[in-house]
């Protein structure tokens, strides 16, 4: 009996320590390790924070001119063990402070696997001696198109690009998430058109780069000196032809190009080169610090005269009043004492295309709009709220049971602009997922998808065959005739859950 006894026991806390050791796995961060620290730059807290310290006090020494009114957008730092580039790389000091950005997207290039497109990692945070930076939950937007990005897990524990820029990110900016992204092979236009969606004034794009690679120090001064006048003139074609002019090529031409399309003008930090650091001067290697500044906001904005969330709010509860009126129900106290005057804002007189959505547990419910700017944005919501609820033909009329349930969004879009393009291939790519809404017309048949839809439908192919479909076409029409291609912005607001 005794025995028997305490075989239970034994099996119950095996099974005790079983579960916690599960429990234990299943809420364990994902933690991606730093790898080169005590190579490329000290493994030891203390003893990294005094390098970069000693480092940034003697870049504080430079003076550069900042355009006035102007803020910063973008950054090119190299990646080199801290000996030998890192006074390049803490210029950074010059033109970051604590808090400045919340989000950091990191793009750095393959130097050890070689693969087409990107690498994002699937780790939780990434660790340095001085300590953990978690994963932007943007991050999951990129994945949605994992044919541009994807995870590649001997990339992640291999490449240096990231982690050895990271150090400079914490000790400048304190707090922040991150993007890291290794980029590899393939077409840099793509990769910028995916990126440009998460971008906003809180975020902060930089480019891991050197420059050219074991040529002499005179020949490097040289070489690398064109190769910074590319990028100071924004010229792209020819910084993508040149041979041996950055390592980090393709994550430069990824800034270079949102920076021709907003308008950014790249200022020189610093130059140096290995020769000039702890290196010989018969084989050296290009450093440089680019920053790029712009407006406060994103110029060139997709919606003009872009509302702000406080005023996206009354939107929706304007909806949703008119929804509740139509139904003869009270919409709630809140809902009911919308100030009238949030509504007299004279961007809500702007004439604007406008959609509404409903949505019953994240499954569509109803959803009317109008492409043309004919009404005011507050007429075209009161009047595409009633339609969305009581007149989709696709779904029998709302019923006031399911009004508390109905979770409503509000799509502001700018005015659609015909898209030229040669063929099907040249239509894939100048389509931006995540950005653009489309309208397609051929004949009488037309159909439009807004920008949110390329979250079910996040390849441009797939994207325009639902589209063809939904116009009444066959689903590969895009690829077999001309048709008329429009793209229009979205400024989206969703209802608090």
């Amino acid at each position: 009996m005794k025995q028997r006894i305490k075989a239970y026991i034994l099996c119950f806390a095996v099974c005790f320590l079983v579960f916690f050791i599960r429990v234990d796995s299943i809420n364990a961060e994902n933690i991606r390790k730093p790898v080169y620290a005590g190579s490329f730059y000290p493994a030891g807290k203390p003893e990294l924070n005094n390098e970069i310290g000693e480092l940034t006090a003697k870049a504080k020494r430079t003076s550069i001119r900042i355009p006035a009114n102007k803020s910063l957008k973008a950054l090119i730092l190299p990646h080199a063990g801290y000996v030998y580039s890192g006074y390049t790389a803490s210029h950074a000091s010059l033109v970051l402070s604590e808090n400045q950005f919340s989000k950091v997207i990191l793009m750095g290039p393959d130097h050890r696997i070689g693969f087409s497109n990107c690498a994002l990692t699937d780790a939780d945070s990434y660790q340095t001696p001085i300590g953990k930076v978690k994963i932007h939950k943007d991050a999951a937007k990129l994945r949605l198109q994992p044919d541009l990005f994807r995870s590649i897990p001997a990339s992640d524990s291999n490449e240096h690009s990231l982690e050895v820029v990271l150090p400079f990110m914490q000790t400048y900016l304190k707090k922040f998430e991150v993007i890291p992204i290794i980029i590899g092979s393939g077409d840099y236009s793509k990769f910028a058109n995916a990126i440009e969606p998460l971008i906003d004034e809180n975020t902060l794009l930089v480019a891991s780069s050197d420059l050219s690679h074991y040529l002499s120090y005179d020949e490097a001064v040289k070489k690398d000196r064109e190769t910074i006048n590319a990028i100071l003139n924004l010229e792209k074609e020819k910084l993508s032809k040149r041979e041996n002019s950055a390592c980090g090529k393709m994550p430069i031409l990824i800034v270079m190009s949102l920076a021709g399309k907003y308008n950014w003008k790249p200022v020189l930090i610093h130059y140096s080169n290995s020769g000039d650091t702890a290196g010989e001067r018969s084989r050296v290697v290009g450093y440089t610090a680019v920053a790029f500044y712009g407006d406060s906001s994103m110029e060139n904005q997709t919606v003009s005269n872009k509302l702000t969330p406080k005023q996206g709010e009354a939107l929706i509860k304007l909806a949703r009043k008119t929804i509740s009126d139509e139904l003869g129900i009270k919409p709630g106290p809140d809902i009911e004492a919308l100030p009238s005057s949030l509504l007299e804002d004279k961007r809500f007189q702007r004439r604007s295309g406008t959609f509404v959505t409903l949505k019953i547990h994240d499954q569509l419910r109803g959803c009317i709009g109008n492409l043309d700017a004919s009404e005011p944005i507050t007429e075209g919501v009161r009047r595409n709220a009633i339609n969305a609820a009581f007149n989709d033909y696709r779904f029998s009329p709302l019923t006031a049971k399911e009004f508390d349930k109905v979770e409503i969004e509000i799509s502001i879009l700018s005015e659609p602009k015909p898209l030229e393009y040669i063929d099907s291939s040249d239509l894939i790519n100048k389509l931006r997922p995540n950005v653009d809404g489309v309208i397609i017309r051929k004949g009488r048949a037309s159909a439009t998808f807004l920008p949110q839809v390329w979250e079910q439908l996040s390849s441009p192919e797939e994207f325009l065959s639902h589209l063809c479909a939904k116009a009444g076409l066959s689903s590969d029409s895009w690829k077999k005739s001309k048709l008329e291609v429009l793209t229009y912005n979205v400024q989206y607001f969703e209802e608090a859950k």
